[in-house]
């Protein structure tokens, strides 16, 4: 009798376990989707679509959904001003540094922007964005 109480027990553990764990990723990305209205949308647009020949586009751009989530990560808390191409068009427009973004944020926001509007590529943890923020260039999805 006692394993069958051990065994519900574990059982109801691991349920609550996964339940926090999806709630939280949740969480996450609507925090994300804040994060983008308040500090992002206005040069991105709301369907990350950016401005031509001024502000890179979010949405299916091969930077936003390619491995390389270090360089990401800098991007947004330093900001960029340089004319850059990105998938055969160039930008002009300065990025905005953020360097009050905690790391948390930084996950929320790209985790946002990598599974919104045509973007299919994976979250980004905290971890992630502390290894890339270091400096360490093992910053590569899986």
């Amino acid at each position: 009798m006692g394993n069958r109480k051990i065994r519900y027990f574990i059982f109801g553990a691991v349920v609550m376990f996964l339940f926090n764990s999806i709630k939280t990723q949740a969480q996450n990305l609507e925090n994300g989707k804040k994060i983008y209205e308040t500090r992002c949308l206005v040069c991105h647009q709301a369907d990350g679509g950016g401005v031509p020949n001024m502000n890179a586009p979010l949405d299916g751009s091969t930077n936003v959904v390619s491995s390389d989530i270090g360089r990401l990560v800098k991007i947004i808390k330093n900001g960029f001003n340089e004319r850059v191409e990105l998938d055969g068009l160039y930008y002009s427009n300065s990025m905005t540094p953020n360097p009050d973004f905690t790391p948390a944020q930084i996950s929320d926001v790209l985790s946002f922007i990598r599974t919104s509007w045509s973007n299919k590529a994976s979250k980004v943890t905290i971890a992630q964005v502390q290894v890339a923020l270091k400096g360490n260039q093992k910053t590569k999805t899986k």
